[in-house]
C-alpha cells in the first residue's frame, strides 16, 4: 500500500515562496488505480515527482510497502525509492535508439546488473532477458514491433514502450502524468487499455494524474480532485467529475459570421514526407479549401495525418511541393510559397500559436507585449524596411528574417547563423513598443480574454495556469491581426481552463471579426467552439462540414470507447 500523509511542498521563486502541496493525505490499495483530477498549475505532476524522489518536500510523509520517506532523505533512501517507483512524465519520448525489443531488454539488464547498456547476444543472461523483454512488450500490445525501430514507432507506440520500460523494473508503484494527453483519440485509446491491461494482469498499485474527465471515467476505480495544493473531494470517478465540472463558467453563444468573403484560397496543395527505412510518411495529396473572413475552423484528425502541416504552410513556415496559398491583402492575393513585397504584410496580420507554446518566466507581461507590438504593430514593416535599408539588408532577407519572428527561438537560430546573423538582429530589425504605450493596446485584448489589467505588471509564474494561457493568448492578439492560427496549444488544458480559453475565442471572434483556424483533438472543445470542422486523415480530406457530425464520425472511425459520452446524435 502507498500512505501519503500531510505532504507539504514549497517553491521560491526569485524571493517569492509558493506552496504547491499544502497537507496533502491519501491512499493507494495494492491493484488500485488512483486518478488525480484538478485544474491546471494545481499541484498535480508535483506529487508525482515528490513520490518518485525527483522533488524534495517541506513536510509531511509517504510509505510504500513499509518503506518510509521524510523530508531530507539519504541518498540510500532517494536510490531505494528510485527503484520501487517508475514514473512516465508527460510528453518525455527518451528512448535508445535500435529495436523495440533493445529499449526493454537494455532496462532488464540494469536492474540486474546496475548500468544500463545492450549486452552481446551470446552473454550467458541474452536469451533470458530477451524473452522477458517480449513478455513486457506483449503486456502493452506491442511484440508485433519488437524489431521495428524505435525511432519510427508512433506516438502512441512509444508512450507504451516507455511503459514497458518502467514495468521492466518491477516497481511497485507506477506514476502517469497525463498518458498520451496531446495525442488523438485513437493513440489514447491503445494508452489507456494498455494501462488497464497492466493493471488487471499486474496488480499494481497506479496513479494517474489527467485533467481529462474522460480518462478517469474510463481509468480510475477512485478520484482525487486537487486544487491550490489541496485535496477538495475524493470518491467515486462520476461523483468527483461532476462536483469538478461545475465550476466551468457558462459557454458563451456561438458568434454569427458576418461576411462571406473568401480570405484564404488552398489549391491543389501537396506536400510529402519520407524516412529511409519507412518510406512515405505523410501525403498531403491535392489539398483545396477556402476560409471566410471571421470565420472559425477547426482542423480534426488523426496523428500524423497532415494538419500541422497544413497549418504550417498557410503561414509560410512549410513550403508545398505542389499548390497554391494564397491571402487577400488590400484586394489583392498573395501566394506564400514565393516571395513578393507584401508577404510581409501578410506575415503581419497572421498569429500563431504553437502546441509548445511558452511565456517567458523571467519577464513582465507588460514587457512581452511590447515585445510582440514590435513585431506585429501598425507600422512595423515600414519601419524595419528602413532599418534594414541603413545596414544593407535586402528586401528577400528582410522578408526571411521576419518568418523567423513567427518561429520558437531554438528552431530560428540555426537558420540565422546560416544567414550570417544572431538572434540580436530582430531585436534591432524589429524594436519593442515603448511600455507606456502598452496599456493602450492591451485593454480591449484583456477585456475579450476576460484578465484583469493588473497582470500587465506580474511575471507567468506569480499568475495561475488559466491566466497564464490566457495572458498568451492575449500576446498572440495584441496587434489585432486578421488571422489566428492555433497549432493545438490548448491539448494539455483542464476542462474548466478550456472554457475560459473557448470563451475567450469567441468573445475575440465576435468583437475583432477575427479568422481564427486551430488543430484540436478535444471533440467538446470543438463543438463548442467551431462554426466549420474539416477532418483530414491520411492526407485527404475526409469531410468538411458541421462540426457536431465530423467530431461524431471521428469519434467512430477512432474506435474511441474512453469517448462514448461525447457521442452524438
Amino acid at each position: 500500500m502507498l500512505k501519503v500523509n500531510n505532504l507539504v511542498k514549497d517553491y521560491v521563486i526569485d524571493s517569492d515562496t509558493i506552496r504547491v502541496l499544502n497537507g496533502i493525505s491519501f491512499d493507494i490499495k495494492d491493484g488500485e488505480i488512483l486518478g488525480i483530477i484538478g485544474r491546471s498549475g494545481g499541484g498535480k505532476s508535483t506529487i508525482l515527482k515528490v513520490l518518485r524522489g525527483i522533488e524534495p518536500f517541506n513536510d509531511g510523509s509517504f510509505e510504500i510497502d513499509g518503506f518510509k520517506v521524510k523530508p531530507g532523505a539519504s541518498y540510500d533512501d532517494l536510490k531505494k525509492l528510485n527503484r520501487m517507483t517508475a514514473i512516465h512524465l508527460q510528453r518525455n519520448f527518451g528512448l535508445w535508439s535500435g529495436a523495440t525489443y533493445e529499449n526493454v531488454l537494455r532496462r532488464l539488464y540494469a536492474e540486474k546488473f546496475g548500468y544500463e547498456v545492450l549486452p552481446d547476444r551470446d552473454s550467458p543472461y541474452y536469451d533470458e532477458l530477451y524473452e522477458k523483454s517480449i513478455e513486457y512488450l506483449k503486456l502493452v500490445n506491442l511484440d508485433s514491433k519488437a524489431e521495428h525501430f524505435s525511432s519510427v514507432l508512433s506516438g502512441g507506440e512509444k508512450q507504451r514502450l516507455l511503459i514497458a520500460r518502467q514495468l521492466a523494473a518491477n516497481p511497485h508503484l507506477l506514476l502517469l502524468d497525463e498518458p498520451a494527453t496531446m495525442t488523438c483519440p485513437a493513440t489514447k485509446q491503445g494508452v489507456l487499455d494498455t494501462i488497464k491491461n497492466v493493471n488487471e494482469t499486474l496488480k499494481l498499485k497506479t496513479l494517474v494524474v489527467s485533467h481529462l474527465p474522460e480518462v478517469h471515467s474510463y481509468l480510475a476505480h477512485r478520484v482525487l480532485w486537487l486544487e491550490n495544493g489541496k485535496i477538495i473531494e475524493e470518491g467515486a470517478p462520476e461523483d468527483v467529475i461532476k462536483k469538478f465540472v461545475k465550476k466551468m463558467k457558462p459557454a458563451v453563444p456561438m458568434p454569427i459570421r458576418k461576411s462571406d468573403e473568401t480570405v484564404i484560397k488552398v489549391t491543389n496543395l501537396s506536400k510529402r514526407y519520407w524516412l529511409i527505412r519507412q518510406g512515405e510518411v505523410l501525403d498531403l495529396d491535392n489539398i483545396n479549401l477556402e476560409f471566410k473572413q471571421g470565420e472559425i475552423v477547426a482542423l480534426i484528425g488523426p496523428s500524423g495525418a497532415g494538419k500541422t502541416t497544413l497549418l504550417h504552410a498557410m503561414d509560410g513556415l512549410v513550403f508545398p511541393d505542389e499548390g497554391d496559398i494564397e491571402f487577400k491583402v488590400d484586394n489583392d492575393w498573395v501566394e506564400m510559397s514565393t516571395y513578393s513585397p507584401k508577404r510581409m504584410e501578410v506575415r503581419r496580420i497572421t498569429s500563431i500559436m504553437y502546441q509548445e507554446f511558452a511565456l517567458s518566466p523571467h519577464s513582465t507581461i507588460k514587457q512581452q507585449l511590447a515585445y510582440k507590438l514590435g513585431v506585429k504593430g501598425q507600422n512595423v514593416i515600414e519601419e524595419s524596411r528602413k532599418r534594414a535599408k541603413e545596414l544593407g539588408i535586402s528586401d528577400i532577407d528582410l522578408d526571411e528574417l521576419y518568418k523567423m519572428t513567427d518561429m520558437p527561438e531554438e528552431n530560428s537560430k540555426e537558420t540565422l547563423a546560416k544567414m550570417g546573423y544572431t538572434p540580436a538582429i530582430l531585436g534591432v530589425l524589429f524594436p519593442s513598443y515603448p511600455l507606456t504605450e502598452v496599456l493602450n493596446f492591451a485593454k480591449p485584448i484583456f477585456e475579450a480574454v476576460d484578465l484583469p489589467l493588473g497582470i500587465l505588471d506580474v511575471k507567468p509564474y506569480q499568475i495561475s495556469g488559466g491566466e497564464n494561457v490566457r495572458a498568451a493568448l492575449s500576446l498572440a492578439l495584441a496587434s489585432k491581426p486578421s488571422i489566428l492560427l492555433l497549432d493545438e496549444p490548448f491539448g494539455d488544458l483542464d476542462p474548466i481552463t478550456l472554457r475560459d480559453v473557448a470563451n475567450s475565442l469567441k468573445n475575440i471572434n465576435r468583437k475583432f471579426n477575427t479568422t481564427i483556424i486551430f488543430i484540436s483533438h478535444h471533440v467538446d472543445f470543438i463543438k463548442e467552439v467551431a462554426q466549420r470542422a474539416i477532418l483530414i486523415d491520411k492526407g485527404h480530406i475526409i469531410h468538411d462540414g458541421n462540426p457536431r457530425d465530423v467530431c461524431n464520425e471521428f469519434i467512430k472511425a477512432s474506435n474511441a470507447r474512453y469517448l462514448t459520452s461525447c457521442l452524438e446524435e
